[in-house]
């Protein structure tokens, strides 16, 4: 695969980190105590996602207009470092993207600058891979903020990527279902496996679907199922989160608002 102007990226710059597992998650807390400031999350449709701190741009999951992303706008956007969890075209479309960022895609554990970024490998269907392949998801800390961010995960967690994964502070989930991602029920279970402290729910129906060609379900059939858990509705697609402004304990929703 040729990607004109982009720079794939099997390992950073920096080379492949050794410290994984355990160790990597350990790394995270140390880092994230020498931290300070705040990350601004901006929604830019479906599971991309803009996140800005310590003074980098990572972008998450550029998208191609088409089905359930229809009618969002490209997300053209700048970015140093750009993260994909599959080539599908809903999660992996790069080609229109501004400059010449990063681009990783591949599990692994990477560091770029100041931040050190870990794929972790899950399936992006029930049936072991065999219909969509691999997804990653991504964990990295930027602004205090320890990210994990599930792209389009399907399958369980599994103890290993549990490990991987530790316990986030801000956890993006997807929650709409279809064939490749999580229902609510499985993303219900994830967050309870997970006990992120912040989630924003992702890869869900909106206004912006095409009606003929998108089977995923809204977020309020999530939300419905998270009876007792505090929901937040930001009337922005962006959100600040600092750290002292996480809860200590269980976890909080904040669903975005995109604006068509």
């Amino acid at each position: 695969m040729i990607m004109k102007r982009r720079e794939l990226m099997r390992y950073a710059s920096a080379g492949l980190l050794t410290a994984i597992g355990t160790g990597f998650a350990s790394g995270f807390q140390t880092y994230r105590a020498q931290s300070a400031g705040s990350l601004s999350v901006q929604w830019l449709g479906h599971t991309c996602f803009l996140f800005t701190g310590n003074g980098k741009r990572i972008l998450v999951n550029p998208f191609r207009k088409l089905g359930c992303t229809a009618k969002y706008r490209a997300p053209k956007v700048a970015a140093d470092v750009v993260l994909i969890s599959s080539f599908l075209l809903d999660e992996g479309y790069v080609d229109e993207l501004p400059g010449n960022p990063k681009v990783l895609y591949e599990p692994g554990a990477y560091e770029l600058d100041d931040i050190k970024i870990q794929g972790i490998s899950t399936n992006h269907d029930n049936v072991g891979g065999q219909r969509f392949g691999t997804n990653v998801a991504w964990r990295w800390n930027q602004g205090g903020i320890n990210i994990l961010h599930l792209g389009g995960a399907a399958a369980a967690i599994e103890t290993e990527q549990k490990i991987l994964m530790g316990r986030p502070d801000l956890a993006l989930i997807p929650v709409g279902g279809g064939v490749k991602a999580y229902n609510p029920e499985q993303a219900k279970q994830a967050l309870q496996a997970l006990n992120p402290k912040m989630v924003i729910p992702t890869h869900y129906r909106t206004q912006a679907a095409d009606a003929g060609s998108c089977d995923i379900v809204p977020v309020e059939q999530f939300l419905t199922l998270m009876d007792g858990t505090p929901v937040g509705r930001v009337k922005s697609d962006k959100i600040t989160v600092k750290p002292a402004d996480l809860p200590q304990n269980g976890s909080t929703i904040k669903v975005l608002s995109y604006k068509l």
